[in-house]
């Protein structure tokens, strides 16, 4: 919605928000009202009991939920934390990380009002939470202690820009720097609704993660370890041996098989094999009918468009897929185009006559050509592919580039954005052993 459909009103005892074509929002000013209190009272006792420490624990354990998050809003919280500079951007960050919590614990609080419990002359809205002192009290010391944000000790709140006595909406007139579009987006998808604040969390906890100094500095110890056992990868035999016995002790063993799978399709790119474009990996488990995909490795008729030349993909501890077929078939229905389309399991998948017979149905169907492969099996058939290369370096090319996915490298391919520092801990590890 632009800044033109909205309108705010500002009165000497209260401010009435319109927008979105919705019922108004009208925020009173006043002493905390008795609702008030009670709600402040259940946010201070979530966050006491942790709910923003165990939930970065459960990330970087990889217990945390895996709902995906919608495409668009993923790249909101993206471009919020890419915006994040040495001089700007980290304060709206640590906002927007106090008020997912508050709308967490409790979701009928409004995170638009930031003041709340003025005396005298000091500004306060009736319905609001003092977001100054959940910052300095809850959200700063666990930011510092997990080092994903850098932050002076008063916090985030003390900067004079986010403190204006207006409620948080594309109309705050402040003068914010970083990305405040992003955050203002966030706020009022949040408030409506339609973004879910704890799986936005625990995504903006992955994010930070991702780009912490702890694991850029995993990261390029992992690395390291791998380019020095690189001389070891004889044939694709071992470049196989190096990443299934990787993926078969990893931490969420399913999105590894995924990722290795696609980091093969970035060599196969670099070689120029396809007849389009390599798309991006996509969210865990976003790869639905919801959000247009086949499969979790896709070819594409040109970047940004939805014609799928080719799908495959990972089913990790799945060699049955009857199941899987019937949900293929009615993906293809959206996509008449599509000319190849493929399962990849791990171990040896279950091609009994009534898989077979669904397989070639559907190929009957929809034009297309239907594969179920073993990892090995699926390898090979991508090895014919390629000429002008010998087995090693292009198992080589596959370990590095499996690596530099895990390791944030490759984010323009391999945008990984639920928390990897586990994997690449593991990564370090597992190369180590190598040498």
């Amino acid at each position: 919605m632009s800044n033109e459909q909205q309108k705010l009103e500002v009165y000497s005892t209260h401010s009435i928000l319109f927008q979105y074509g919705k019922q108004p929002e009208k925020f009173v000013e006043g002493n905390p009202s008795a609702n008030a209190k009670l709600r402040l009272q259940r946010i201070q006792d979530g966050l006491e009991a942790g709910y923003l420490t165990n939930l970065i624990h459960s990330c970087q354990d990889h217990t945390a939920a895996t709902e995906s998050l919608d495409p668009r809003y993923a790249e909101l919280l993206s471009g919020l934390v890419d915006s994040v500079t040495s001089e700007v951007g980290r304060a709206l960050v640590g906002l927007t990380i106090l008020q997912l919590c508050v709308k967490g614990i409790v979701p009928e609080q409004s995170i638009r009002l930031h003041k709340a419990g003025g005396t005298g002359n000091n500004f306060s809205w009736a319905e609001g939470v003092p977001m100054r002192v959940l910052d300095r009290n809850y959200i700063t010391p666990i930011l510092r202690e997990f080092n994903l944000l850098k932050l002076n000790v008063d916090g985030f709140m003390m900067t004079r820009s986010l403190a204006e006595n207006y409620p948080y909406s594309k109309l705050y007139k402040a003068a914010i720097r970083g990305a405040r579009t992003e955050w203002m987006e966030i706020v009022d998808l949040v408030e409506i609704g339609l973004i879910k604040p704890d799986v936005a969390l625990r995504h903006l906890m992955g994010l930070l993660l991702n780009r912490s100094e702890k694991f850029n500095i995993s990261a390029k110890n992992a690395i390291k370890n791998v380019r020095g056992c690189l001389s070891k990868i004889m044939d694709m035999k071992d470049a196989i041996r190096f990443i299934r016995t990787f993926v078969d002790n990893s931490p969420y063993s399913a999105r590894v098989f995924e990722i290795s799978l696609h980091a093969m399709f970035q060599v196969l790119a670099q070689q120029k094999v396809f007849g389009g474009t390599l798309k991006p990996l996509c969210q865990m488990r976003s790869a639905n009918k919801k959000h247009g995909n086949i499969g979790d490795i896709e070819i594409i008729k040109k970047v940004g468009g939805l014609e799928i030349i080719e799908a495959w993909d990972a089913k990790y501890g799945k060699p049955y897929l009857r199941d899987e077929l019937d949900e293929m078939n009615e993906k293809l229905d959206d996509h008449s185009e599509t000319e190849v389309v493929g399962f990849v399991v791990d171990s040896s998948p279950n091609k009994k006559d009534e898989i077979q017979a669904r397989a070639n149905e559907i190929e009957q169907l929809h034009d297309v050509k239907v594969y179920i492969h073993s990892f090995d099996e699926w390898v090979r058939f991508q090895m014919m592919r390629v000429t002008g290369i010998s087995d090693s370096d292009l198992g080589k090319q596959w370990v590095l580039a499996f690596s530099e996915s895990l390791c944030q490298m490759r984010r323009d391919l391999a945008p990984i954005d639920e928390p990897a520092d586990a994997w690449v801990t593991a990564l370090a590890d597992h190369a180590q052993g190598w040498l």
